[in-house]
């Protein structure tokens, strides 16, 4: 009987290890390339899979974990990202300079990422490395220093034609760090430095410019206001005597129509004006400011003493 039961109990572990080993539990976001007799058989899906032990084996691929290849059966189709390390590239203009890529990728075909490459980590190291030299190449150091977006653009564009037939898609490049040699980075510096000085100059000089302007335009201003307040003053002026001489003249022609009046027809009421204008002229001349007395005999004597025959005879009727 113990022979017998040995058996059994062999039997049993066997069956218990075939059963396990025909039985693959595929975790949620992972695949397994399975191969029958050394030929591709199956891709299996997230879920419990059955297999024949010892007929069908998974394939084994090359994989980076905590930043080290590793082999592995378990193919990850989330979106993975490779941090490469710092690479010299040289620029168009002979610059040699240190660049780190981030490279975000996923496998989108596990048959083509585990039979159409047989390093695929490093295979997608080495062709970024290469496309970045060839695209830095292009560029000089001020371009690649501003151009970030479009060497991310171009690298992506470039590698994901590239690794298509391996089954993988690039979704993203990005360039973290781009460290030019530090004699680069202080003639940068002045440079950024004379640049500012530059600029400030320029501000400086516009702002004296703008004064110079507004203090010309301030004084061709205080000029014409200057011109326009002595024209309203001499147009202002030159009414107000025109309006005097106007009174006036009304003035000595309300008063020479007095005179008519009251001299009447006999006496001219311009000679009497006249005479009155020369006597008040006499006294002027004769009222010096050096106060001497001076004795002036006009020489159409004549008509002075008829204008004043007139002024006598309009006295005398007015006494009578």
């Amino acid at each position: 009987m113990e022979p017998i039961l040995t058996f059994l109990v062999v039997l049993v572990v066997l069956a218990v290890i075939i059963i396990a080993k025909s039985i693959q539990i595929i975790p949620q976001s992972e695949t397994r390339i399975i191969e029958r007799l050394g030929r591709y058989h199956a891709t299996l899906n997230p879920g419990i899979n059955v297999i024949i032990p010892f007929i069908d084996r998974a394939k084994e691929i090359v994989a980076i974990r905590a930043g080290r290849y590793v082999y592995t059966s378990a193919i990850d189709l989330r979106e993975q990202v490779y941090d490469f390390d710092k690479q010299n590239v040289i620029t168009k203009d002979n610059v040699q300079t240190e660049i780190n890529a981030l490279l975000y990728f996923q496998i989108v075909d596990p048959f083509k990422a585990v039979y159409e490459i047989n390093n695929l980590p490093n295979a997608i190291e080495k062709l970024t490395q290469t496309t970045l030299r060839n695209i830095i190449g292009e560029l000089e150091l001020d371009e690649t220093l501003t151009s970030r977006d479009t060497i991310n653009t171009k690298l992506r564009s470039v590698l994901d034609d590239a690794t298509d037939k391996w089954g993988v898609k690039v979704n993203r490049v990005e360039l973290q760090d781009i460290m030019p040699p530090v004699t680069v980075l202080q003639a940068m510096e002045k440079q950024m430095q004379a640049e500012r000085n530059k600029r400030a100059l320029i501000l400086q000089s516009e702002g004296e410019k703008a004064s110079a302007i507004l203090k010309s335009e301030g004084e061709k201003a205080a000029v014409i206001n200057t011109a326009e307040a002595q024209k309203q003053k001499a147009i202002l002026e030159a009414e107000g005597e025109a309006e005097a001489r106007v009174r006036k003249a009304e003035a000595e022609a309300i008063a020479i129509e007095k005179v008519t009046a009251a001299v009447g027809q006999s006496t001219n009421p311009a000679n009497y004006l006249l005479a009155q204008k020369y006597i008040q002229m006499l006294q002027q001349v004769a009222n010096g400011k050096n106060g001497s007395k001076t004795v002036f005999l006009p020489i159409e004597a004549t008509g002075t003493l008829g204008s004043l025959a007139g002024i006598k005879e309009l006295f005398d009727d007015k006494k009578a």
